[in-house]
């Protein structure tokens, strides 16, 4: 059962969380003309803020706005000028880092604990790196005079949504590219909190647009020609839309897509380090999903671990600093994952689930673990962002090869066995757009990471992620 203690609640008064957030357009805050909206706590399922949401009309005002800071001033400055904006960014965010991890978590349903130690420094390092290749990029190994691509359009989704706005927004502005950005209808509000730092950093009014709104947004935004790059981040089935859309256009496309991450243990994994990263890939709040491969005579060893491990974790207020498992972002992602769990139940695999507490109101769902698991069972092929782990079982290293790689890809692989030998060999075999090494979740602004066949198209992070918003 999880361990009792008093609890230490971070004061949503932090946050600073206003009554309404407006769409921000050519430097400034105005009200969208996409009628009335709302965004709730999933955690109470209360409605944190009104949001008004931009219109199609908007989204032009957004891209011409972009358009002209980008043929006036964005391109034309020095690249060194540039840097100093992202800096200042950097510093406000620092500056700013609790209120926003206050605010993401209540807006996410992510545990503060997460939110304030990972991701918030994340998010300024993003602009602290990406700063320093402002003035470099002739330098990075993509031809002696690389040049912006002009506006780029960014729709990101509701996981991890200031990292992520953190991720295409930073290298988009280094490079030389004025950026309109549509954070996800579920999770807008720290996104418009940094277009409200960006203001305050001063960047030229244009550099940055943030339209809150719903798909319909998104999709007027993506299939906007007055684009020249589109950067995607959300479900495979919306990112084939979306390449639909552009396909013959000649505008640049970037796409970041659901999968589910496959962690492949090895019988010579380090046990306890492994069944940490295990349980923090599985149920911590990165969103990705998780699917384990464990070797066949390891794994009853691993799940009586795992679940006395999972047994102990805390769900409940995300802005508990004790809490482990915080709110899923939707009602529709609960539903979801419900019958993802009831219809594997129904194939056969044996569900697990920890004996925690849930709340009275929220989109809460106890961590829940899946044995006997098939490669034909969808919660093995479908992600899952949500606190539920199919596992399943391999004999030879070759044969947890061919199972990986008998699923859809995966936007990431962990890799867990003491031989470096073995890390290398399992990596370069498994279809994955980046790999760890006896590690889960590294959000690392200097590592590259792509995605693999349905998992995405181009690189993200590091210098070989500049090539997206260049002309090369």
């Amino acid at each position: 059962m999880p361990l009792s203690s008093a609890p230490a609640p971070e004061s949503p008064e932090i946050a600073r969380v206003q009554r309404s957030y407006r769409m921000f357009v050519d430097g400034k805050f105005r009200d969208g003309s996409g009628g009335p909206g709302t965004t709730i706590n999933p955690a109470t399922e209360e409605v944190l803020a009104a949001v008004s949401p931009a219109s199609p009309a908007d989204v032009d005002a957004a891209v011409r706005a972009a358009r002209r800071a980008y043929d006036r001033v964005w391109s034309r400055m020095p690249g060194a000028e540039r840097a100093k904006y992202l800096l200042r960014v950097a510093r406000l965010i620092q500056d700013r880092a609790r209120e926003l991890a206050v605010l993401e978590c209540l807006n996410s349903g992510m545990p503060i604990r997460e939110c304030r130690d990972t991701h918030l420094p994340a998010v300024a390092a993003q602009f602290f790196y990406h700063a320093g290749w402002a003035d470099k990029l002739g330098y990075a190994g993509h031809g002696a005079d690389p040049r912006p691509l002009g506006v780029a359009g960014q729709v990101i989704s509701c996981d991890l949504p200031l990292v992520t706005a953190a991720g295409t927004v930073a290298p988009a502005l280094a490079c030389g590219n004025t950026v309109v950005l549509k954070p996800a209808d579920t999770t807008p509000l720290t996104a418009l909190v940094l277009a409200e730092i960006c203001q305050q950093a001063e960047l030229p009014p244009g550099v940055l647009n943030v339209l809150p709104g719903m798909a319909e947004i998104g999709a007027a935004l993506a299939g906007h020609d007055g684009l020249n790059t589109v950067t995607f981040t959300g479900s495979t089935a919306v990112g084939k839309r979306v390449q639909h859309t552009l396909a013959g256009t000649g505008r640049r496309l970037t796409l970041a897509l659901g999968s589910p991450a496959t962690t492949v243990v090895f019988d010579d994994a380090p046990f306890d380090q492994a069944v940490d990263g295990i349980v923090c890939g599985a149920f911590g709040s990165g969103g990705a999903g998780t699917r384990m491969l464990v070797q066949e005579s390891i794994a009853e060893q691993l799940l009586a671990a795992l679940r006395v491990r999972v047994a102990g974790l805390r769900i409940g207020d995300p802005l508990d600093k004790n809490t482990d498992v915080g709110a899923l972002r939707s009602g529709r992602r609960l539903t979801r994952i419900r019958e993802l769990a009831d219809s594997a139940e129904g194939d056969g695999a044996q569900r697990w689930t920890s004996p925690c507490q849930l709340p009275g109101h929220g989109f809460f769902l106890p961590p829940t673990v899946f044995a006997e698991v098939s490669q034909t069972m969808r919660i093995a092929r479908e992600e899952i962002t949500g606190p539920v782990l199919p596992v399943l079982t391999f004999g030879r290293p070759e044969e947890a090869v061919a199972k990986a790689n008998n699923m859809p890809a995966s936007r990431a692989a962990g890799i867990w066995t003491e031989k470096g030998s073995r890390i290398r060999w399992a990596a370069q075999r498994v279809h994955a757009g980046v790999a760890w090494a006896n590690a889960v979740n590294r959000l690392d602004p200097t590592a590259a990471a792509g995605g693999y066949r349905e998992s995405g198209l181009g690189v993200h992070g590091g210098r070989a992620g500049l090539a997206a918003y260049l002309d090369v």
